[in-house]
């Protein structure tokens, strides 16, 4: 974009007041760090022009830093003069911050929303201005509720699933003595059932407990590997009416983390999946791919990451029932009659032990999962 389409719109300046200079170094060395936050930064100079744009600011103007410096930062916003107002505030020192909502325009983008804070350095006078997009910070919070929730949930289960445990081996014990002493055989079949169903719990117990009773084991991981293993895994299952699509960028390079527990995470979900079509597999026209793509510049869990991976599981089932698309993460929240509720919730507690998180969209007709985990 050349430089005089970002002067403010027509008739607000009658004589730009724009100062192209180059750059000095003063905020390569000295701001150099603000490269690190995923927060949108520039810091200004007493004129309003750019002495200095972070690396999430580039990105999201789509401009280079070396285009933004000298350039009066005023005019990229859609209301220039609420900025003006702040700037001509902040050099008469009148106040310590200042935050208020406005708009960052992306020539040919539309306009991005965000929340503004503007403040003063304390040496040199410069002025620090950071915005956080309004979707962001809206999924930030998001994936900090999910966050919180994950770990409340899984110390209930954790708490929840000993005192389950202990008392089912006396009475699955008590059952096993009875039987021993009933005086006619055909009574057998209820201490059976008794022994049968204490096991069944048994099994949902071991269940819950499994993510807290084995050691994270890192190694290196190719996740084209993890892929193939889980999608063979899968067509095994359901060996008809199902198609297994691969969809594979092959330069995404080996992470360090636990390939065991990355396949358990990613068989849960695609099990899932598959579990979900059994409608089109009965029809013939089931579809699953695994889409694994290298995400650059990427903010979650409220850390920003050069590289991560971006690995998304897509099939063509009825969707995700709306009562319970907020809670699918949730133990023992399940769509599908006979379902126990946990292999997404194990699925995310795996993934978030790689720093990673899970995220769904799904409509009828297109469902997709998607594994964002950070990349060396």
């Amino acid at each position: 974009m050349a430089d005089d389409a970002l002067i403010s719109p027509a008739g607000f300046l009658e004589q730009p007041s724009v100062r192209h200079r180059p750059s000095t170094g003063h905020g390569s060395g000295r701001y150099q760090t603000l490269d690190l936050v995923s927060t949108l930064v520039a810091v200004l100079g007493a004129d309003g022009s750019v002495l200095f744009a972070n690396a999430a600011l580039e990105t999201a103007l789509g401009q280079s830093r070396r285009t933004l410096e000298g350039i009066d930062f005023c005019s990229y916003f859609t209301d220039p003069g609420i900025m003006r107002s702040a700037l001509a505030g902040a050099q008469g020192q009148d106040f310590a911050a200042l935050r208020f909502e406005s708009g960052l325009r992306r020539v040919p983008q539309d306009p991005l929303p965000v929340h503004v804070n503007l403040s003063c350095v304390e040496q040199g006078g410069d002025i620090l201005v950071e915005c956080w997009p309004l979707e962001a910070q809206a999924r930030q919070d998001r994936e900090e509720r999910l966050r919180e929730q994950a770990l409340a949930n899984k110390e209930l289960i954790r708490n929840l699933a000993h005192e389950i445990k202990n008392p089912l081996g006396g009475i699955r014990g008590a059952a096993q003595l009875l039987e021993m002493d009933l005086p006619s055989p055909d009574l057998q079949e209820y201490t059976q059932v008794i022994i049968h169903e204490a096991d069944r719990l048994q099994s949902l117990v071991d269940r819950l407990l499994a993510p807290h009773r084995h050691p994270h084991q890192v190694g290196d991981v190719n996740i084209h590997e993890v892929c193939e293993r889980v999608r063979s895994l899968v067509l095994v299952e359901f060996p008809r009416g199902l198609e297994i699509r691969r969809d594979y960028d092959i330069s995404i390079p080996e992470f360090r983390g636990d390939r065991e527990q990355l396949i358990q995470a990613l068989l849960n979900i695609v099990q899932n999946a598959a579990q979900a079509l059994t409608d089109r597999i009965a029809a013939g026209d089931a579809q699953i791919t695994l889409r694994t793509r290298v995400a650059r510049q990427v903010t979650f869990g409220r850390q920003r990451y050069r590289l991560a991976l971006d690995l998304h599981v897509i099939d063509n089932g009825p969707g995700v029932p709306e009562t319970i698309k907020e809670r699918i993460f949730y133990p023992l929240v399940t769509g599908r009659d006979g379902g126990s509720g946990l292999g997404l919730t194990l699925a995310q507690t795996f993934v978030q032990r790689h720093h990673g998180l899970i995220e769904c969209d799904s409509a009828p007709g297109r469902t997709d999962f998607r594994i964002l985990i950070p990349l060396p």
